[in-house]
Order: C-alpha cells, then sequence, then structure tokens
C-alpha cells in the first residue's frame, strides 16, 4: 500500500514535469513547492538525482515531435539504392543551438552547488515566479503590433542565437523558469513566439542531457546505490513525464498561434503571492 502511495506521488511529479517544462512558469520552481508538500519516501540524494534526471522524459517528447528537423541525415534512393544524405540546413541548427548552449552551460558547472545550496528554496522561487511574471506581461504590452524580425528558423542569427543563450543563464535562478527566460530573450530581439519557442524546445536537448548527466556522476561519486523500488520510481517518472510533455508542448505550439503570453505572467504573479502567503502563516517552511 505504501509502495502504490508513492507511486501515485511520482506520478504526480512526472505530470507537474511535464507540464511546467515547456510552458514559461518554470518546472524546476514548481518541483521545488510540490516537494514541500509531497514528499517522496527516498533519500536525499535520490530525490535530487530524481528531480534533474526525469527532464530526461521530457526531452524525449521533443525528440520524437520534432525528429524531422532535429535529424540531419535523410535516406534517399538514387539510381534504385539506399543512399544517407545530410541535411545542411539541420547542421546549421544544431550549431546554433550548440552554441547558444555555452553560456549558460559554463556558468551552470563553475556554479552548481552554490546554486543548490543557496538558491534552491521557495523564497527564491516565489520571487522570480513574481518578478518574470511582470516581465512577460511589460514585454508583450511593450511589443504588442510591432513587426517579428524573424520568422522561421532559417533566419536566426548566430547572434540571435547567443543572445538567447545568454538569456538561458537567467534559468539556473530556481523560479525563473528556462523556457521563459529564453522565449522572453527572443522576443525582446524581435524573434517570433514559434520561433523563440521552438529554439527553445530544441535548446533544452543538450541544457537538459548535459545537467542529467552531471547529476548522474555526481550521484555514482557518491557511492549510494539506488535501490529496486528507485529504479521504479525513476521509470515511471521518465515515462510520465514523456507522456505528458508530448501533449503540453502540442497545447503550447496551438496556443501561441493566437495568443501571447500574458496569461502566463498573471499565473505566475498570482502563484508566486500564494507562495509568499504560504510562507508568511506558517504552511511552507
Amino acid at each position: 500500500m505504501i509502495e502504490f502511495i508513492e507511486i501515485l506521488k511520482v506520478i504526480f511529479l512526472g505530470i507537474v514535469e511535464g507540464i511546467t517544462e515547456w510552458l514559461p512558469i518554470s518546472s524546476t520552481g514548481h518541483m521545488i513547492l510540490v516537494d514541500e508538500f509531497i514528499k517522496l519516501a527516498v533519500s536525499e540524494e535520490f530525490k535530487e538525482f530524481f528531480l534533474v534526471v526525469i527532464q530526461l522524459g521530457a526531452i524525449m517528447a521533443v525528440v520524437v515531435l520534432y525528429f524531422k528537423k532535429l535529424f540531419p541525415f535523410e535516406f534517399k534512393k538514387v539510381d534504385g539504392k539506399n543512399k544517407i544524405t545530410s541535411n545542411k540546413d539541420t547542421w546549421i541548427l544544431w550549431g546554433k543551438v550548440l552554441i547558444a548552449c555555452v553560456p549558460a552551460g559554463i556558468i551552470g558547472l563553475l556554479f552548481d552547488d552554490l546554486l543548490d545550496h543557496y538558491l534552491y528554496n521557495a523564497i527564491t522561487v516565489s520571487l522570480m515566479l513574481i518578478i518574470y511574471g511582470i516581465l512577460f506581461i511589460i514585454v508583450e504590452r511593450r511589443n504588442k503590433g510591432k513587426e517579428e524580425r524573424v520568422k522561421d528558423l532559417k533566419s536566426l542569427t548566430i547572434k540571435d542565437a547567443i543572445i538567447i543563450g545568454a538569456f538561458q543563464i537567467l534559468a539556473l535562478i530556481p523560479g525563473t523558469s528556462r523556457s521563459g527566460a529564453t522565449i522572453l530573450g527572443g522576443i525582446l530581439i524581435g524573434i517570433s513566439r514559434s520561433v523563440a519557442a521552438e529554439f527553445t524546445f530544441f535548446l533544452a536537448i543538450p541544457v537538459m542531457v548535459g545537467a542529467s548527466l552531471y547529476k548522474m556522476l555526481k550521484f555514482i561519486k557518491l557511492g549510494v546505490a539506488m535501490a529496486t523500488f528507485e529504479w521504479v520510481v525513476l521509470v515511471v517518472g521518465l515515462i510520465t513525464a514523456f507522456v505528458v510533455s508530448i501533449i503540453a508542448i502540442k497545447f503550447l505550439m496551438n496556443y501561441i498561434k493566437k495568443n501571447d503570453f500574458q496569461v502566463f505572467g498573471v499565473y505566475r504573479i498570482i502563484l508566486g503571492l500564494i507562495v509568499l502567503a504560504c510562507m508568511f502563516t506558517g504552511i511552507l517552511a
């Protein structure tokens, strides 16, 4: 019975990860807040590992949905024979993605322990939810009616990629939202919401894979052996995050065709205020 309840908790965490990873409302922030109320019966070391690695399930959703745009090779029949051809535009896209990953990758590696120790808490999350919620509303209203400079991924320049990558550094602070920071940065420099969102999805692949491998190595270095139930927890979390992420990504891409991000800004502000109220009333430690 106890294990069944724990699995239900994991499924809930997977749902939260799958939704919040792609919507600009901060997955890390939500996971920290949910953890305040839903305590998994696992070691602290495994929980820290799990909350990062579960993101790989979300990443697989991007790979599946955008496989044609992301896979640089094409299989064609030439003179009756199957031949593999390389897609130049896809390689260029990957080059831009990798360049954009450099700033956050360097800062993340240098300050990972400090960020974990000092910023992974409810007060930081609540403040970042509110601050970036306000910024979303301001930026969207400021840009209303303006002509977008970049309307497709091909038109995205190396300079654009570097700027978006710089905005991703902000997401190292929990509660900011990686997708929120990069989409916001993209909109500010004249990139359409759909292009900014897609580039953000692709940017997540090396970032999350790298972060997960780093956490995995740290976990292995501790010499902590995973129990059978912890393996079950990990697999269930990954599968849940994958399925829910597919739904969330499709929803977001359909939503932004006709709407802006102000509603997410309002949501962030309300949630941030609720968290602060819970802290002052003692509900949250």
